[in-house]
């Protein structure tokens, strides 16, 4: 893991070393549409403010902060949550590589919530008012743009649905198939990896007790779904997982 920059004076920081490379980053096919070309993409590097370093447990933007920029997840793994009325914290989702956090934001130009790092992270900051006139000039930038804010409202529709109609279970294995598919989409293992989150967030986010989680791991351990090792989990039948997702399984009574 990189250390996060240390503070240098503006005289001598080197801009290009901080600006971003849309060219080169490892996660440039998830963050950009698949056909831009170099003209294009130079364009859109031209735009991109600075990488930021993030450490972990840092908020990144607050809830009813003005609204500037958009963040791409160059590394690293963030978690968004809003605070209530009654001042109780709700963790509305997990954000990894590749994905962009801020577009709860466009259209009352204020964030309606806080991000925070879970571990050291980096993002690229993106300047909307920027973007937006360079959607003027790539419509293909544009296109991408609206399928990535339809993606994000089918992702809030899915969770409403996740914590309104299922099972505890249910709730869990769809949480572990979701990562599961976040991790293969990335190049990295679909059956084993690290939970970036607590127990405690997981709880949070699924609506549920840090000790219902614990008795889910359990539970689905002793069936043979999967192993667990202090964060990381190994999906031993991933099949199995996506059945009771769907709600076309059931878990036998502990």
């Amino acid at each position: 893991m990189d250390q996060s920059l240390a503070r240098i004076t503006p005289a001598v920081i080197n801009i290009p070393a901080l600006k971003a490379s849309c060219a080169g980053c490892s996660m440039h096919q998830l963050c950009l549409p698949m056909g831009l070309n170099e003209a294009d993409i130079n364009k859109l590097d031209q735009i991109i403010g600075r990488r930021r370093r993030i450490a972990r447990d840092e908020v990144l933007y607050r809830m009813n902060d003005p609204f500037r920029n958009l963040y791409a997840v160059r590394f690293g793994h963030f978690k968004t949550c809003q605070v209530d009325a009654g001042g109780d914290s709700h963790i509305t989702g997990f954000q990894m590589a590749g994905e962009l956090l801020g577009m709860d934001a466009i259209s009352a130009e204020q964030h309606h919530c806080d991000a925070v790092a879970l571990e050291d992270s980096e993002v690229c900051e993106i300047p909307f008012v920027r973007l937006e006139e360079l959607f003027g000039q790539i419509p293909t930038l544009l296109h991408h743009f609206h399928r990535i804010m339809s993606q994000e409202i089918m992702r809030e529709q899915n969770v409403m649905l996740l914590l309104g109609n299922m099972r505890a279970e249910q709730r869990f294995a769809a949480f572990l198939v979701n990562l599961s598919s976040r991790y293969a989409a990335r190049g990295y293992s679909s059956t084993c990896f690290q939970l970036r989150m607590s127990r405690e967030d997981i709880g949070n986010y699924l609506g549920l007790t840090i000790e219902s989680i614990s008795r889910l791991l359990s539970r689905f351990k002793k069936q043979g779904w999967l192993e667990v090792d202090k964060r990381e989990v190994r999906l031993l039948d991933p099949v199995m997982l996506k059945g009771l997702a769907a709600g076309t399984e059931h878990c036998t009574p502990m």
